[in-house]
């Protein structure tokens, strides 16, 4: 398998992270954590970056990443240092996930695993990792994860979320 990298994104990952986006939204996904209609992507760069120290008052001490593999983005990774209310209860620590057309390669419990070391290096040990129900494959990829599930709640959106812990 192809050695998996998580990096921030930069300049010129643009036209890749958008179609990303585009294809994942199809999907009720949002690749491109934050980003806002007809932004310039230079000054999403900078917001994401902001994010990092919480500086954005909607937004918990976080960061993203893109997952790259032979230069190449299949994958992306939200780690929040923090919880809030609403992540507390069904949007976890790490949100991740893979492009389509890479699923099934193994790249999800790479970028799992590597957000996991991401988190714990900023301080967090106790990490809460959910996913909806009905996505088997990351349910799975959670528990090779050593995820335990320790309940399933009824989400905002009116979906049920496995909410699981790995320590």
């Amino acid at each position: 398998m192809n050695t998996l990298c998580l990096r921030p994104p930069n300049f010129g990952d643009e036209a890749e992270v958008m179609i990303a986006h585009k294809q994942m939204l199809n999907e009720g996904f949002t690749f491109a954590t934050g980003l806002r209609e007809n932004e310039p992507w230079q000054g999403y760069l900078n917001r994401l970056d902001s994010y990092q120290y919480g500086q954005e008052a909607q937004w918990v001490p976080s960061t993203f990443l893109v997952a790259e593999v032979d230069g190449k983005i299949v994958g992306r990774t939200s780690i929040r240092f923090e919880l809030d209310a609403h992540l507390a209860h069904e949007g976890g620590h790490i949100g991740y996930g893979v492009v389509p057309s890479e699923r099934r390669k193994g790249y999800a419990t790479q970028i799992l695993i590597q957000s996991l070391d991401v988190a714990r290096g900023a301080g967090v040990q106790r990490v809460l990792v959910t996913c909806v129900v009905s996505n088997e494959g990351s349910t799975k990829v959670i528990e090779r994860c050593g995820g335990v599930r320790d309940s399933v709640v009824l989400s905002n959106d009116g979906s049920m979320v496995n909410r699981f812990w790995i320590v």
